[in-house]
């Protein structure tokens, strides 16, 4: 029951992802829609926190809440959560402003300038509708 919550608590936070994208964007690019699916970080929902919350939830309901690996997945999911929305939110931020400035100072020097990779995290609204799916799904495959 974790693996089948987790993977399914995955898959389906990545394709509301791309349903959002395609919602959002009027412009669809194939190629784009193929690295939310599969790789693409950021965005609503997260899938990071569906999947370690559905992993928590799912070891809550086989193991109990008393058991180590509970205590574990908890802290390891509160980790992941924290990570999302703050560490990889900031550093993209970061490196939005890097590359902005990086640009600016390019244009007007000529030198040449590589632009650093925008990691993208999460707002903290992304990380809880993700967490909240991911407590359903796997609330739910384990009740039926």
């Amino acid at each position: 029951m974790i693996f089948l919550s987790s993977v399914c608590s995955l898959i389906t936070a990545q394709l509301l992802k791309s349903i959002i994208y395609i919602l959002n964007r009027r412009k669809k690019k194939s190629r784009e829609l193929v690295e939310i699916l599969i790789w693409r970080t950021g965005g609503m929902p997260s899938s990071h926190a569906a999947l370690v919350c559905s992993v928590c939830t799912a070891i809550a309901f086989t193991r109990g809440i008393a058991s180590d690996l509970f205590i574990f997945s908890f802290w390891f999911a509160l980790v992941v959560l924290r990570d999302a929305m703050g560490v990889r939110r900031s550093a993209g931020l970061l490196a939005r402003a890097l590359n902005n400035l990086g640009k600016q100072a390019a244009e007007k020097t000529g030198l040449e300038f590589h632009s650093v990779k925008e990691i993208q995290g999460h707002t903290p609204l992304e990380v809880v509708v993700g967490a909240s799916l991911g407590i359903f799904i796997a609330t739910g495959i384990n009740l039926l």
